[in-house]
């Protein structure tokens, strides 16, 4: 007899009664792990990345059951871990069936500088030496450029290294970054450190009279955007209770390591610096975003902090300090905050600005590490003082950190404004034996290139802009006769390709198709400039923004390399 379609419906139903829950099962096992691991942190969601790490650090990588169990934990669905999970390099998402990777790997730094020293090479002499119990992959920049080429052992850097150099770091086990010498607090303190702070909060100065010292510094940003200090800290503390800060340590920019290089040697002087630029601005609460690369840096910083807060030389607000995760996109400043709050690090719409609704949705203070390193003693010796350096018509001083063919690569403090050459002959002593200086990149990745013909331009914020170039971060890369400015170009086109977070498909399909187009022997210049146009128009952020510069510089200055 035919079933009605009401009984039919009925029986259809009963049949997709599924034995077990929909979707993957919690293992308890796997539960009670992750338990052990949290212990008693809170289980917010800003703190997943920070989670996701305290597996990797344990087990080596994230295996499927122990993220099904994080998101039980955490009340989230098994496709939000997944999703932070696989956006981050530095997590190894292994797949149920799927073997894990080797309990060791070997990172080595493709970047320009590390490139232009032979890591390409390395690699694979690493590869036929370590054998397949050793995992060794490319890595975009580690913030190293200074000693390339770079290799980094667990989380140890092999700086200058050898296939010799990084085997013997592979056999001692040395997989932990070496603790580096630097100013204590207790050192930091005989010298007269946190005594500005503590004469801010004792009223002995007052938030108008420091902002208009940064003011009248004409400091101004020097992750690479160039804000005016004074002016961010007005902006903020003009906006509503509660107010937040972010400190961007993420230095991905190929070539810079400034930000590391101060951080190992005066660690104090910067927490004393943004101790004040918080208090000038109102903030009651503090986020170190720091890059997962330093590994070094976060140790010492974790130490100094500890005892900092013991000493409590005085009242402190609550100072947080985050772990990336290998995403250079991070360095923007929205994709930062999104990353801090256990996000995929992608880059908001603006407006809203983050000095007006940023870090959990408060009015932020976004800083670079550097730009607050310089706050004491901009403070402490006058805003003439830093306004009286500075050559060909700037003022100031400039962090260049300097990588490539010269004698003495590091970070040199130099006047603002002064040019390549002038820093290549004073601060560096030279290029090196047998190289003729030929080309270099002002300012990064991002920066475009510019030939030695016009090594007499001031290095300086707005000084470039009229040849499609920029200093950004002041990350000056020299390259010689023996280089080429189209194969820099294409390295750093490979580092945007696989940089783009893929929010916008300008970027993420256009670094892509504009590096299949530069490996021609001769280069379609016309649909490079359109591509490059879309891309400059069409992105969300600087990554797209300026991706192109390097391509269309080679364009312009460089015609006799691309046919």
């Amino acid at each position: 007899m035919k079933q009605s379609g009401s009984s039919a419906g009925t029986e259809r139903r009963k049949a997709k009664v599924r034995s077990s829950p929909k979707g993957r099962i919690t293992e308890p096992r796997a539960l009670e792990e992750i338990r052990a691991l949290l212990g008693n942190s809170p289980r917010r969601r800003d703190l997943l990345i920070e989670f996701l790490h305290l597996i990797q650090d344990k087990f080596g990588h994230l295996a499927a059951r122990h993220l099904v169990a994080l998101a039980a934990e955490l009340r989230l669905s098994t496709a939000e871990i997944y999703e932070v999970a696989t956006f981050y390099h530095h997590f190894d998402v292994v797949k149920e069936n799927d073997a894990a990777p080797p309990a060791l790997t070997v990172r080595v730094c493709e970047s320009l500088s590390c490139e232009l020293a032979g890591a390409h090479a390395l690699i694979e002499r690493l590869r036929a030496t370590l054998g397949d119990q050793v995992r060794v992959i490319p890595a975009p920049c580690v913030g190293r450029c200074e000693t390339a080429p770079v290799a980094v052992v667990g989380r140890n850097p092999v700086c200058g290294a050898s296939t010799e150099a990084v085997a013997a770091a592979v056999h001692a086990a040395s997989t932990e970054c070496p603790e580096a010498k630097y100013i204590d607090f207790a050192a930091y303190r005989r010298k007269g450190g946190y005594q500005l702070i503590a004469d801010c909060l004792a009223g002995r100065r007052t938030r108008e009279e420091l902002t208009k010292i940064m003011e009248d510094s004409a400091l101004r940003g020097l992750g690479g955007a160039g804000f005016p200090v004074g002016r961010k800290w007005r902006s903020v503390a003009a906006e509503a209770e509660p107010r937040v800060m972010a400190v961007n340590i993420d230095e991905g920019e190929p070539g810079t390591f400034k930000d590391r290089w101060y951080l190992e040697r005066d660690p104090h002087r910067f927490l004393e610096g943004m101790l004040v630029a918080a208090w000038a601005s109102g903030v009651g609460e503090i986020y170190i975003y720091l890059r997962d690369e330093y590994a070094g840096c976060r140790a010492l910083l974790a130490r100094e902090l500890a005892r900092l807060q013991r000493a409590k030389p005085c009242a402190l607000p609550p100072i947080h300090l985050r772990r990336g995760a290998g995403a250079y996109i991070c360095g923007e400043e929205s994709a930062m905050i999104e990353s801090i709050e256990g996000k995929r690090g992608m880059p908001r719409l603006r407006p809203p600005f983050v000095a007006q609704r940023g870090l959990f949705g408060y009015p932020t203070l976004e800083q670079n590490m550097e730009s607050v390193y310089w706050v004491r003693e901009i403070v402490e010796k006058g805003a003439a003082w830093f306004t009286s350096h500075g050559r060909h018509g700037r003022r100031g001083l400039r962090s260049f950190s300097v990588s490539g063919r010269v004698r003495k690569p590091g970070v040199h403090l130099a006047p603002a404004g002064i040019t390549v050459r002038e820093l290549i002959d004073e601060y560096c002593g030279g290029m090196l034996p047998g190289h003729v200086f030929y080309a270099y990149l002002p300012g990064g990745a991002s920066g475009g290139i510019l030939p030695a013909s016009m090594g007499d331009l001031p290095l300086d914020f707005d000084t470039l802009n009229a040849h499609g170039c920029f200093i950004g971060s002041a990350a000056v890369i020299v390259l010689s006769d023996r280089d080429k400015a189209s194969t820099a170009a294409r390295s750093m086109v490979k580092f945007f390709s696989e940089e783009s977070c893929g929010q916008c498909t300008p970027c993420r399909v256009g670094t892509i198709k504009a590096l299949g187009l530069m490996g021609a022997v001769k280069w379609n210049q016309p649909l490079l400039r359109e591509l490059s146009q879309a891309m400059a128009d069409a992105s969300i952020c600087g990554l797209g923004q300026a991706a192109p510069n390097p391509l269309l510089s080679v364009i312009k200055f460089f015609p006799q390399e691309i046919g």
